[in-house]
């Protein structure tokens, strides 16, 4: 005769996600790892899974989520950077005598990325300006002036080697192209000819050294690795040198940082007018022409919306934009952009949602400082946060999508993730982190935070276990699976 067996019940998703991290956690191959977790069903408050939760990990540019969040809740969306153009001295004629002075306040929009494939159209009202009132000659220099962001160009704690580095970009009031400078190589027709170079966006800054040279395309066999194409700043940062060799009928493409980002942008605007025939020809004030008159504002440069600028910054995780935004939520709230001045603003606006300084060290605002440190719990906070936010739609549509753009468009392809997680990356030297929204099966959305800190397996490993949790979560139901009876 066959007993009855009684009911056993399917594992729960809470079970199941569980079991992967319990697994991770006890295989040797992470031994040596840091791991912090937090999964939490957002309207329940319901914590799905725990794992160091309370202790600080390096973030990466899951520093961002803060960086966005906070400038989001101090600028509101809304907010449009404004860059006055003034003219100071006296027109003759169809010359102007005296200086063209440009008061900057950190606007990140303006490059090619966020001006249609061109940053100086953000330029064009300029030319317009000027030919409007007749002027077709600036007898006197392109000035930046005011200090709406003192201090370092650069974040607290960046590495100093990576400074050439587009990622690694310095900041200013006046930044042109997120700060990068792209050069355009072609090889010469025959070995020992002199590589040409295109420059851009602007084509005649910083001055260029070119030692590079054409090689044969065909590499002997047994000789010495030809010596790679790259950029380098000489001694004194002031000159870029190209080095190295290109194969006959190649071409390359090199990226390398402005070291002086707001030089960049008097060049570029310089180069702007004189695209429309109206000539700068730098030169010192004469005092006669500005003796007792203030500056005329020509015209004021506007940057792109806020929505599209917090779009840039997240969905390819770019750095400038953040350094920006940290600094200009400290600017508008308090009148200083310092870094000092944005940590504070950075502080009390964490403090505000439940973060304390033993939560969060916010040093930057792009997480390239190792300086940075969060713990799980704080930024599922911040995600919270932003979820209660009346901006919450403009918050989350900024982030990357799973399977489609941005930092993970080629992750979690072919997953119920796809499509649906929203989700931020953070990158360095021995750290990945992933943190954001899915929305499970059963349509509950989970808030989480996955933090890797000083693990030695390749990165990808790290990737497949956040990969893996996320799009289980959006697999599954989260309500309590009915018990089956077995047969």
């Amino acid at each position: 005769m066959m007993m009855p067996v009684a009911d056993v019940p399917p594992p729960t998703t809470r079970a199941i996600v569980q079991g992967i991290v319990d697994s991770v956690l006890a295989a040797p191959m992470w031994r040596n790892a840091r791991w912090g977790m937090l999964i939490v069903d957002a309207e329940r408050g319901d914590t799905l899974v725990s794992h160091d939760a309370d202790r600080l990990f390096m973030p990466a540019s899951n520093q961002k989520l803060l960086t966005g969040a906070i400038a989001l809740q101090r600028l509101g969306p809304d907010f449009r950077w404004r860059t006055p153009v003034l003219l100071h001295g006296v027109q003759r004629g169809t010359t102007f005598h005296g200086d063209l002075l440009v008061l900057g306040s950190g606007d990140p929009s303006i490059s090619d990325a966020l001006r249609g494939g061109r940053a100086a159209s953000a330029f064009d009202g300029v030319a317009d300006a000027l030919a409007a009132r007749g002027i077709t000659r600036l007898r006197g220099r392109i000035v930046p002036v005011g200090d709406a962001l003192p201090g370092l160009t650069t974040g607290y704690g960046w590495a100093y080697d990576d400074f050439d580095y587009g990622y690694s970009a310095a900041v200013d009031e006046l930044v042109l192209n997120e700060g990068e400078l792209s050069l355009r190589v072609r090889a010469g027709t025959k070995p020992g000819a002199r590589v040409q170079v295109e420059r851009a966006p602007t084509r005649r800054y910083p001055p260029l050294a070119v030692e590079a040279i054409t090689r044969d395309s065909v590499v002997t066999p047994g000789a010495p690795r030809p010596p790679r194409l790259e950029a380098v700043y000489d001694s004194i940062g002031h000159t870029l040198v190209l080095r190295g060799t290109l194969a006959v009928g190649d071409s390359a493409r090199l990226t390398v940082a402005y070291r002086h980002p707001s030089d960049a942008f008097v060049a570029a605007l310089g180069e702007a007018l004189a695209g429309r025939a109206i000539a700068v020809q730098a030169r010192a004030l004469v005092r006669r022409d500005t003796a007792g008159r203030a500056p005329d504002t020509l015209t004021v440069i506007e940057s792109a919306p806020f929505a599209d600028v917090l779009r840039r910054m997240q969905k390819p995780s770019q750095n400038q934009i953040a350094e920006l935004l940290f600094r200009t939520a400290a600017l508008v709230t308090t009148g200083s952009g310092s870094a000092d001045s944005a940590q504070a603003v950075g502080a009390r606006t964490l403090a505000e949602w439940g973060i304390t300084s033993a939560d969060a060290a916010y040093r930057d605002g792009s997480g390239l400082s190792r300086h940075d440190y969060l713990t799980p719990r704080a930024v599922v906070r911040v995600l919270d946060a932003m979820r209660r936010s009346p901006w919450a739609a403009l918050y989350r549509e900024s982030l990357p999508v799973a399977g489609v753009d941005g930092t993970i468009g080629n992750r979690m392809r072919g997953t119920p993730a796809q499509g649906n997680a929203q989700a931020k990356t953070g990158t360095l030297d021995k750290t990945r982190a992933l943190s954001g929204y899915v929305t499970t099966a059963d349509g509950r959305l989970v808030l989480f935070s996955l933090l890797a800190n000083n693990f030695t397996v390749p990165t990808r490993e790290v990737e497949r276990v956040q990969d893996l949790l996320v799009s289980t979560l959006a697999g599954r139901s989260l309500a309590a699976p009915a018990a089956v009876t077995p047969r």
